[in-house]
């Protein structure tokens, strides 16, 4: 119970604690609780613990009814645009004569055999595996005949360029339509010095025999050792280098952050006096 010279204060105090439902249907009943008030009364008779207790109890029920009620018809609008989507594909189905769907039959299967042509093709010029090139020369003539190809330039002292290597081999075998590369930084000077290669390890992004992007250490890729294959998958089908078929606005490093991903610090270390640096910690 609240005393009179300090009931409307306090009972307001209590329903802003609640929510805005609450707040107004209390409000009201504030308003019969001063109407209640009698000349010779110290306490408002209505506004006992067991009446707050019950007003809020039925806002919260309200509430939840109205919440339930939204997401009812969200689903049910949802259920009824793939029903007349189906629908729709049935009926086009149905009109179709035998001859149509023998056409359409057609089109599927030879889209099909192109797509087993176009692999084989792939396959028969390297793609398919991520593979060491010995020399410069070969670099030049597998980005010739090849659309796509990812170059990784590395140095066998540098830790993190085996950690490029785990999740390079990995995406080679998924995205047969790129070609993996990889060329060891310090027996290509020429090439290096040309694309600017100036940091180990880093991804050279060639499409259409030109260099399109650049992969330089971890900093893309949540600036961690740890990231994933899907955040490389990701970076990759940024530059449009591999079919991706995620949510290129949704990078997945940023997911790491919630389960308390450490960043590691980057220093930077010449590699025997030459112009491209070391992003890895370990020599």
């Amino acid at each position: 119970m609240f005393p009179r010279g300090g009931f409307y204060k306090e009972h307001i105090h209590v329903l802003q604690s609640s929510n805005s439902i609450a707040f107004y249907f209390c409000t009201m009943s504030t308003a019969l609780c001063k109407s209640s008030l009698r000349v010779n009364s110290v306490y408002c008779s209505f506004c006992r613990s067991e009446g707050i207790a019950l007003h809020l109890k039925m806002a919260a029920d309200t509430s939840v009814e109205i919440l339930q009620k939204v997401l009812e018809n969200e689903i049910l609008q949802t259920t009824k645009v793939v029903e007349e989507h189906l629908d729709a594909e049935m009926q086009k189905l149905d009109q179709m004569d035998e001859d149509e769907l023998e056409r359409l039959k057609q089109r599927r299967l030879e889209a099909l055999k192109k797509a087993k042509q176009q692999k084989q093709e792939w396959l028969s010029k390297g793609h398919g595996e991520y593979r060491e090139i010995p020399s410069e020369r070969d670099f030049f003539q597998e980005v010739k005949e090849s659309k796509n190809v990812v170059c990784h330039f590395y140095r066998d002292t540098t830790f993190r360029c085996q950690i490029m290597d785990k999740h390079l081999t990995v995406l080679a075998k998924k995205h047969v339509e790129t070609k993996f590369l990889k060329l060891n930084a310090e027996k290509s000077p020429f090439l290096c010095e040309r694309l600017r290669i100036k940091v180990i390890p880093t991804l050279a992004l060639i499409k259409d025999g030109k260099s399109q992007d650049y992969i330089v250490g971890f900093t893309d890729l949540g600036n961690t050792d740890d990231f994933t294959t899907e955040t490389l998958e990701w970076r990759l089908g940024c530059a449009d280098i591999i079919n991706y078929s995620g949510n290129l606005m949704e990078p997945p490093f940023q997911n790491q952050k919630k389960f308390g991903t450490s960043f590691t610090k980057l220093e930077k270390k010449t590699i025997r006096g030459k112009k491209y640096d070391s992003d890895s910690d370990d020599d």
